[in-house]
């Protein structure tokens, strides 16, 4: 099915491409669709492609400080992870970060999104206090937006008890996990399959 939509996305882009032009937004958000659905079935040099030509439509239309340009430069992050390019995946995502914070503050639930995100490829690249400082900050503004019982903050939480278990320390690692599923258990019900999971 994905095949099929994909086909039918690119076609609808091409002929986008020639009614439009080559840098109208609507064009734009064609190729962050294609570049998701690529990035789905691991299709990353296509997904690279596709959301890098959108970073260039948004940011030459509507200039470095745009949501858009906040979650293309994310999801670019994302992609160049996968491809095990860590330099790259962190300078989008502290490219991301930035914009988000110029267009929310530091108090808002993307900026949150994109300090864990810069946190992961920081940890890819084997800079873990980075990462944890990161991952602490994320974790603080989660929790000012949400409170403690959020997924978004048991996320964090399952990230910085990963560190903790890179660096050794195990039993830190199995505490901060135990805040994790009281938080799941507490979140999703004591019966959720994800709680069997965790």
């Amino acid at each position: 099915h994905r095949e099929v939509c994909t086909h039918h996305l690119e076609r609808k882009l091409e002929r986008e491409r020639g009614r439009l032009g080559g840098d109208d937004r609507s064009i734009g958000y064609a190729c962050v669709k294609l570049g998701d659905l690529y990035l789905e079935q691991d299709r990353f040099e296509e997904a690279e492609e596709h959301f890098s030509d959108a970073l260039r439509i948004f940011t030459l239309i509507e200039g470095e400080r745009s949501a858009n340009v906040a979650v293309v430069t994310i999801e670019l992050g994302r992609v160049y992870r996968m491809l095990g390019r860590y330099d790259d995946a962190l300078r989008m995502c502290k490219r991301s970060l930035r914009v988000r914070r110029r267009l929310h503050g530091d108090g808002h639930e993307s900026v949150a999104y994109a300090l864990n995100s810069v946190g992961n490829a920081l940890s890819k690249k084997g800079e873990l206090e980075g990462a944890m400082g990161k991952f602490e900050e994320a974790r603080a503004v989660y929790v000012g937006v949400y409170g403690e019982d959020h997924e978004d903050v048991a996320m964090v939480l399952t990230n910085m008890a990963n560190i903790l278990k890179d660096k050794g320390l195990d039993g830190e690692a199995l505490a901060m996990g135990e805040k994790v599923l009281g938080i799941k258990r507490r979140t999703l019900g004591p019966d959720n399959e994800k709680i069997a999971i965790s």
